[in-house]
């Protein structure tokens, strides 16, 4: 057990990060993702707080349907990287980092508050639900025991209410952190432990923790926010423009820094120890995320480098330890994803 972000959570379990890490990729895993915010957000101007503070197109979003956006600052910087839903249901369902648990909240508050006080009708309630994420080729195979519903119409990025395995009041939603097709499984709290021991049943299923979640989103060149994206960096410098919707591309907080920025995200492979966050002393840059790959078996980072040098197959030395070790540029991600899209 380790902490993050105020909570105490489980690093790995009983088999290990290498082996927890590559049976998601083989069969299935259950994490429990409970740390992260989930909020509500209801009334006739949901829509219009949403987009006032965030880069993607929200009312452009079909019922059910969700997408990753962008909280900025005025300088442009990443607040926080989010996950909004336009439920079925009447409002929006937002999943937010736990680490920017609280400064997300205030911020939609303050701005229900203002809206509020022009006459908008607007609400923002936070969810006391669970969140388990289930990740991995044998998900759906998994999952459709315990539902009505028919998971093959529902694609990634898409969301409905139901029963699953006979709890009422949950949100399932085809998304996920490891590249994998999965879902995040929004359910009241007092039944959490009776889903996951359900889920658990199923031999394909094994606990997975902190670890081997770190490894699966670097390996699928997804970011980690604090580490990979802050509020120093922008959305154009985070190679994240294509999060931008066409109504708001010009109009989002701190929309003006995003022109001729220096630097670009990019992604390195190469040999010797595990790749930390260090400079690289010959050409300007910095390693954000680094791990040895078990799929890969070798070395992986995520970092930023001038943009002149930011071409795939570009040879860099990265030092770690105060020894430098060959890399190359490398284009993200390192292992195909296998997101669902329904036919």
């Amino acid at each position: 057990m380790v902490p993050f972000a105020g909570w105490t959570l489980p690093l790995h379990y009983g088999q290990g990060h290498l082996q927890s890490h590559l049976h998601t990729r083989r069969h299935c895993s259950l994490f429990d993702v409970s740390h992260m915010l989930q909020t509500l957000v209801y009334g006739r101007d949901r829509v219009r707080l949403m987009e006032s503070l965030v880069v993607g197109d929200i009312a452009e979003l079909k019922p059910g349907q969700g997408t990753l956006t962008l909280l900025t600052n005025e300088k442009g910087g990443i607040t926080d990287d989010l996950i909004v839903t336009n439920t079925s249901e009447n409002h929006l369902y937002v999943v937010s980092n736990a680490a920017c648990a609280d400064k997300d909240l205030a911020i939609l508050r303050d701005r229900a508050a203002q809206l509020q006080a022009t006459g908008s009708d607007v609400h923002v309630e936070v969810s006391d639900n669970a969140l388990l994420a289930l990740q991995g080729p044998s998900m759906a195979r998994v999952l459709q025991a315990g539902l009505s519903d028919d998971l093959a119409k529902l694609s990634f990025m898409n969301s409905i209410a139901t029963t699953v395995f006979g709890v009422p009041g949950c949100r399932v939603t085809r998304c996920g952190y490891t590249g994998e097709d999965g879902v995040e499984i929004s359910v009241p709290a007092a039944r959490a432990v009776e889903l996951a021991e359900q889920l658990l049943g199923v031999p394909d299923v094994w606990l997975a923790g902190l670890a081997a979640r770190d490894s699966l989103r670097l390996e699928a060149g997804l970011c980690l926010y604090g580490n990979d994206i802050d509020e120093t960096v922008t959305p154009a410098e985070a190679g994240l423009m294509w999060t931008l919707g066409r109504s708001t591309s010009t109009s989002f907080l701190g929309q003006a820094e995003q022109q001729g920025v220096p630097t670009v995200a990019m992604a390195w492979t190469g040999a010797g120890q595990a790749l930390l966050t260090s400079p690289c002393p010959r050409i300007p840059g910095t390693v954000t995320s680094g791990c040895p790959s078990p799929c890969l078996g070798k070395n992986i980072a995520m970092g930023y480098v001038e943009a002149a040098h930011s071409r795939a197959g570009t040879k860099l030395t990265v030092e770690v330890r105060k020894k430098q070790h060959p890399a190359v540029i490398t284009k993200m991600p390192f292992v195909p994803t296998q997101y669902y899209m329904a036919k």
